[in-house]
């Protein structure tokens, strides 16, 4: 083994490792906040199934089951990269798996007691329920969401494991919770929500270009 190699497989290590720590600790802080602080709340608006769903015990189990198979699948994936490769993966694994988990953080605490846990088959609203728009919410309706669909691709670049295969289309479903719980917020929000879609995309950021040509031409903004 060469010394580049010997560097690369330290670099990598350390940054798997960190990215583990990091994981841990953000996905503790959700669970906390969650289902913790967010299902002591009073109970306001649900849909679908929220009542049946969402209760602490089930949430548990559900959350048991959820992270045995990730234990169990944390194999490697059946393919070998060549050290270049592995530079590739490991730098565009790191640009989108922290950045994600950061862009979550930052919708989770932007949300405050806002934050609670919802599903596919239902939402609840806290009582005291308001409509945050600020911060990352200010740039998409889903930065939670966003941000773990960013961080699971990035995973899988940076670990290369079946775990990350399976978070990776697992997250995908978040596309359901997010239509639940905008259906949610709009009958508890109405025109508020609605002029808030309006102004704000749901996953993509909108990005506003200014251009000022000198002269006689005027100002052009798209």
């Amino acid at each position: 083994m060469t010394a580049s190699e010997m560097t690369l497989n330290l670099i990598e290590r350390w940054i798997r490792w960190i990215g583990v720590g990091v994981g841990f600790v953000i996905l503790a802080l959700a669970l906390w906040r969650g289902v913790w602080q967010g299902l002591r709340q009073p109970s306001g608006r649900t849909t679908g199934a929220a009542t049946r769903v969402l209760r602490t015990p089930l949430l548990l189990l559900f959350g048991a089951l959820w992270i045995g198979v990730c234990f169990i699948l944390w194999q490697p994936l059946p393919i070998t990269l060549t050290n270049p490769a592995r530079v590739v993966a490991l730098s565009l694994g790191a640009l989108l798996y922290f950045p994600g988990l950061a862009l979550n953080l930052w919708g989770v605490r932007t949300m405050g007691v806002m934050y609670s846990v919802s599903s596919g088959f239902g939402v609840r609203l806290n009582r005291a329920h308001r409509l945050v728009t600020h911060g990352p919410f200010a740039l998409v309706r889903h930065p939670i969401y966003l941000g773990l669909q960013v961080a699971a691709i990035g995973g899988l670049l940076l670990y290369r494991t079946w775990t990350f295969v399976f978070v990776t289309l697992n997250f995908l479903g978040l596309v359901i919770r997010a239509r639940r719980e905008e259906q949610a917020l709009s009958m508890e929000f109405g025109e508020q929500w609605e002029a808030y879609v309006r102004r704000v995309p749901a996953w993509i950021p909108r990005i506003h270009l200014k251009a000022r040509k000198h002269g006689k031409h005027p100002n052009v903004e798209s």
